[in-house]
């Protein structure tokens, strides 16, 4: 199923930081390979496992600037749970979610004379995404 965008939320749960977002930039989740290939490989062809650990990378976001807001960068040492919360569905009674535990590296703003103050926040997730589907 597709849908537009309109209606997603983000918070961390520890600092609280919120903000109204124009886009999320969702992360790619990486599981490495690993080379079984040995001397005596079939044709010389190279074989390869999926390692146990997957990493589910970074969570990009635009946000509206508030010079008001102390981003977290800046208020926590530790990582927070980061939940997005998705638009609820045609029908639905709750909304989607997906929370990781993470942490903003970068927090980036831009203004301009006529135009909207934006900012970029970057987060590093650490551990797995827990998704809980609409209904």
């Amino acid at each position: 199923m597709s849908d537009v965008g309109f209606g997603c939320t983000v918070v961390f749960g520890t600092s609280g930081f919120t903000a109204s977002l124009d886009s999320i930039d969702l992360p790619g989740w990486v599981r490495e390979s690993i080379d079984t290939s040995h001397m005596t490989t079939t044709n010389g062809q190279k074989t390869f496992m999926p390692s146990d650990m997957s990493d589910a990378g970074e969570l990009g976001m635009e946000v509206h600037f508030d010079p008001n807001t102390t981003p977290p960068l800046a208020q926590t040492d530790l990582a927070e749970t980061i939940t997005i919360t998705w638009p609820l569905p045609a029908g639905g009674s709750t909304a989607g979610t997906w929370a990781a535990s993470g942490f903003v590296t970068s927090y980036s703003a831009n203004t301009e004379k006529e135009g909207l103050m934006t900012a970029s926040v970057t987060c590093k997730l650490s551990g797995g995404i827990t998704i809980v589907a609409s209904s």
